[in-house]
């Protein structure tokens, strides 16, 4: 597939070691993949004489912060203000869901915060740094970045680009058709997913908000868009169905979880489907983006046919693309989806 814990080391240098704190910290962030959103994923260690005493992590929205778990985690209280908090994204300085954590830090004397990044947020935005450095706390900021950042890449993309995070994803053949000519469903799917893909593919759809497709797609693949392969939440099914042509006993309609139709017809709800009216006649791709948004839905994963990922390749709405190309030929077909020259990293299993 193609997709655009630390060990100590030896004596290590001071700047070695605020890394490997940082990489700890993104480690525990990391344990709650798809259950902190709209937040951001977080995790905090703190460090006295070089031991970690304590350690914690932003486990699902609403609930305390990292830095508050990794706080409360610590024994012997004493020992705070004689440590190193170290945490990959900037605390926060206002209330939200929790209170402040600049303000819980503080409390608790500790005397040094070292930063992965800055919050992108402009309700944080500095805020949280300035306000420990003027109670007198000395504060390290830019430590690993880039592994930061890529941790929160779907809400930094929320935050700096206004819209979801977008991956497009899809499986093609050697010679670069992602299915054969079909005009109803009782001609099957190509068969380009293998078991191991297919269980890789279901552990990333836990991980993001929502999934779409098309009309064509959900006409002829009847696809179920959900979780059976990987333990977690099922993604928002998004659906594109204009005038509502796709049958009632489809698997999308079986209220598993939620569903979205955005269609030309009628606003309203049934059960666990939910009917989006849309103006056609503006851009839909838009009109969808910012659905999510007023949803709180921060990405996005489109699976839908060769022209609904072209649609969103040509307008450059894409972050990331997961392409599956198997070593099978079939000679012709619906044709995969083109990309502009761009860099490309492959992940094996």
């Amino acid at each position: 597939m193609e997709i655009s814990d630390n060990n100590t080391c030896s004596d290590p240098q001071p700047d070695e070691r605020a890394s490997q704190f940082i990489h700890r910290c993104l480690t525990l962030a990391s344990f709650a993949q798809g259950k902190t959103a709209p937040n951001p994923m977080v995790g905090a260690v703190i460090v006295h004489n070089g031991l970690i005493i304590g350690q914690g992590y932003h486990q699902r929205y609403g609930e305390p912060h990292a830095e508050v778990n990794a706080i409360n985690s610590v024994k012997d209280k004493s020992l705070l203000s004689k440590s190193t908090l170290y945490v990959n994204l900037e605390p926060c300085s206002h209330f939200g869901k929790t209170p402040p954590c600049v303000d819980l830090i503080i409390e608790n004397k500790i005397p040094k915060v070292v930063v992965g990044m800055a919050d992108p947020n402009p309700k944080v935005n500095g805020k949280g740094i300035g306000k420990m450095q003027n109670a007198g706390i000395e504060v390290i900021a830019g430590i690993e970045q880039e592994a930061c950042r890529h941790l929160n890449k779907r809400f930094i993309t929320n935050i700096e680009k206004h819209r979801p995070f977008i991956i497009l994803k899809w499986a093609q053949t050697a010679d670069g058709f992602i299915d054969k000519k079909r005009e109803n469903a009782d001609l099957p799917p190509l068969k380009i997913s293998d078991s191991v893909s297919k269980t890789l593919n279901h552990k990333g759809r836990t991980q993001e908000a929502a999934i779409l497709v098309g009309t064509r797609t959900a006409l002829l693949d009847n696809p179920k868009l959900t979780v059976t392969k990987w333990a977690g939440k099922n993604p928002v099914r998004l659906i594109i169905d204009r005038n509502l042509v796709v049958p009632k006993d489809y698997n999308i309609f079986d209220n598993t979880t939620k569903t979205v139709i955005f269609n030309d017809l009628k606003q309203e709800t049934d059960g666990n489907i939910f009917y989006e009216k849309l103006d056609f006649s503006k851009n839909i791709i838009f009109l969808i983006l910012n659905y999510l948004s007023e949803n709180s839905l921060e990405s996005l994963i489109v699976e839908g046919g060769r022209q609904l990922l072209q649609s969103f390749i040509d307008k450059k709405l894409w972050d990331e693309v997961h392409i599956e190309t198997s070593n099978q030929t079939i000679g012709r077909g619906i044709d995969a989806p083109r990309l502009p020259n761009i860099r490309r990293s492959k992940i094996h299993s």
